[in-house]
């Protein structure tokens, strides 16, 4: 008799699970920032008969990219322009990103956020004396004119511990805890039988209990967030499942809607964010509101140097902006790695002593500045206890003190995803609105197509991450986005009035997603073991073997993100190995069927990857990946998108170039 499949307490997975149908007007799928924003909006313009039902692989309260807490909401435009924002994110990302998207988010953006402070969200203020107020202080909401603290531009400091707690309960609430389905993982999407192109439903199954949900609608969102673990991390060990980014994000938002046809834009864009080294810690604030500069390892601040000027005349314009793209700052970082400079440190005891001084030469007494120390220590620390406390307690347990040492910082393994700074993701119909172009040709080709942010598949709609080419919308955007989408899909059951219909049957849909389970007890007797069978292999080795693929050979940290055309013919090869591999994963409970499924997703997201990386024949993110065979950024040939599109019948994939039209007009320099 095999021993048991895990002895740690899961609930374990039978072979004939359950099967619950449910019928609803809209479904959305997710439960993090976009998916809160769809909810809190959509009850309101929503008739009382529309059905709808929200789906959550986890729980709201603590679910999505915002989970752990945040210090900072990083897309507040306040007193700027709009055309600004739309010019930082142009420049940020290299120059091709879809102007109308970030436009229209821009001019809905700050109300996101006054909602957030109205519902108990602290914001810091500026004072009258033009000192900081941090969220625990007095002061008149964003709504009343209150001035918040920036650290940049676009970002606002606040107390965000509870960051999505606070903006998961109006949400709940508006919605009504009836119509919300937490702990139930849904995997794929479902086409209409009847209608082409036309989304129908979904199918998962609940984490909890041996059930699978099989759900028909009429307009879906898919809002299940970016991509981790699908390059391998640095940490090694009990550290591998540190990350900067949430480990339970598994490709789901790309991987099925590209399923049933519908197009991705930039999948050849990933994030490599520099970031405290081993914690993951957050860097934004050590920049912005500590003024903290990089050095390596020789105490050289080289990101100034004439060195770096010169390195990053290589990649004009982008180079000559004011402020120095994300990915060419990594690009710096990187250089100095290879040239043995390393390693890099964030400088915190020189930026945390440099305002002590500045104390000092304004006039304060020494106790004065003790007492400013401490309240500085104290949100210098805070930044971590916020969002990353996992880096504060390796700051501790290493004996580290930011006061008198600078902190290690080095880039981290990559991720795909595009609300932060990256840009990947779903081709969406913009805004109608005149200012958006529209080009002759297929839907993929064109900007706007009637319903916004919806994808080139009737009735299927994205927001937050799952929105391509129009990055830098963070928390605060994505929640917005969840909001312009609810309207619209309201809008679409209303000038919709057909009855979908799925091609399977409910227990087919179940069979095949508890296939991994009746594979696992119908050969689970041939070995003593049950993880080591000749017959099936488990979730944990099929995620190794493709973190092994992606970092080796699709420009990884190993290869210092380096890959080439060979070495991403190698990788697709090892995909497709992977992916018959996959087939006879099995689980034998509920915590392995949902690793088998995240796999599943992991893997068709890397394939798109792969494949956008291959056709765009350049590096236009060069200190996120680098393309050997072609190293430099070529404005001639590729500034344009690469959008991709999986065909469900024809199973077969199509890359294509679609031009890239501005509509805020350049800088000079650009």
């Amino acid at each position: 008799m095999a021993l048991p499949n895990k002895p740690r307490g899961e609930i374990a997975a039978v072979v004939n699970p359950e099967v619950v149908e449910h019928s609803c007007d809209v479904l959305i799928v997710g439960g993090g920032m976009a998916a809160c924003g769809a909810a809190f909006e959509i009850k309101k313009w929503a008739s009382d008969d529309l059905k709808i039902i929200l789906c959550d692989k986890a729980a709201m309260e603590r679910s999505g990219a915002v989970a752990q807490g945040l210090s900072a909401i990083n897309t507040y435009i306040g007193e700027n322009a709009i055309e600004d924002y739309v010019k930082m994110v142009r420049n940020d990302l290299m120059g091709v990103v879809r102007e109308d998207l970030i436009y229209d988010l821009g001019r809905h953006v700050d109300e996101s956020v006054k909602l957030f402070e109205e519902w108990g969200l602290p914001v810091w203020k500026k004072a009258e004396d033009g000192s900081n107020l941090d969220g625990s202080k007095p002061a008149p909401t964003l709504r009343e004119g209150g001035q918040p603290v920036r650290t940049g531009k676009w970002q606002i400091m606040i107390n965000g511990e509870s960051y999505k707690c606070i903006v998961a309960e109006p949400a709940k609430k508006a919605l009504g805890e009836e119509s919300i389905m937490e702990r139930v993982f849904i995997v794929k999407m479902l086409l209409d039988k009847n209608r082409p192109n036309t989304i129908a439903g979904a199918v998962g199954f609940s984490v909890r209990e041996n059930k699978v949900h099989v759900f028909t609608c009429k307009t879906a969102l898919v809002a299940c967030g970016g991509a981790v673990n699908i390059f391998r991390p640095r940490s090694t060990g009990e550290g591998k499942g540190r990350a900067w980014y949430p480990v339970w994000n598994a490709g789901s938002t790309y991987t099925m809607c590209a399923q049933v046809g519908a197009t991705l834009t930039m999948m050849e864009n990933r994030f490599t964010p520099a970031r405290f080294k081993d914690g993951y810690g957050p860097v934004g604030a050590w920049f912005l509101l500590f003024k903290a500069k990089v050095q390596n390892g020789l105490g050289e601040f080289y990101a100034g140097s004439d060195a770096a000027k010169e390195e990053l005349k290589h990649f004009m314009p982008y180079g000559a902006s004011a402020v120095t793209p994300t990915c060419l700052r990594n690009h710096l970082m990187v250089n100095e790695f290879k040239a043995g400079r390393g390693p890099i440190y964030m400088a915190t005891d020189v930026a945390l002593n440099a305002f002590l001084d500045e104390k000092r030469a304004a006039g304060l007494d020494e106790k004065a500045v003790k007492k400013y120390w401490k309240h500085l220590e104290s949100e210098a620390w805070e930044d971590f206890l916020d969002m990353s406390v996992g880096q504060a307690g390796l700051w501790a347990g290493a004996n580290i003190e930011p006061e008198k040492v600078g902190s290690e910082i080095m880039p981290t393994e990559p991720y795909m995803l595009g609300s932060h700074s990256g840009c990947c993701g779903i081709w969406t119909s913009g805004p109608n609105e005149d200012w958006v172009p529209t080009v002759d040709g297929a839907r993929s080709h064109q900007y706007k197509w009637g319903y916004n942010r919806m994808t080139t598949v009737d009735g299927l709609f994205t927001a937050g991450d799952g929105v391509g080419a129009s990055g830098h919308k963070f928390s605060s955007g994505s929640h917005t986005e969840g909001r312009i989408v609810a309207k619209e899909m309201v809008r679409y059951c209303r000038d919709n009035t057909y009855t979908t219909e799925l091609a399977q049957s409910a227990q087919e849909l179940a069979d095949e997603i508890y296939a991994p389970v009746k594979r696992y007890h119908e050969f689970v007797g041939a070995t003593t073991a049950a993880d080591v069978n000749p017959n099936y292999c488990k979730p944990a080795g099929i995620m190794m073997r493709l973190m092994k693929a992606t970092d080796e050979y699709g420009g990884g940290v190993a290869t210092y993100y380096m890959t080439s055309g060979k070495l991403l013919g190698i990788c697709m090869d090892l995909l497709e190995l992977l992916r018959e591999d996959a087939d006879k994963m099995a689980a034998g409970d509920l915590h392995e069927l949902m690793r088998a499924w995240e796999n599943y997703h992991r893997i068709w997201c890397v394939e798109a990857h792969i494949r956008h990386i291959q056709f765009r024949e350049e590096s236009r993110y060069p200190g996120f990946y680098y393309r050997s065979d072609f190293p430099s950024v070529d404005d001639e040939n590729w500034k344009c998108f690469v959008n991709s599109t999986y065909d469900p019948q024809a199973a077969e994939w199509k890359c294509e170039k679609v031009e890239c039209i501005n509509i805020i007009e350049t800088d000079p320099w650009l």
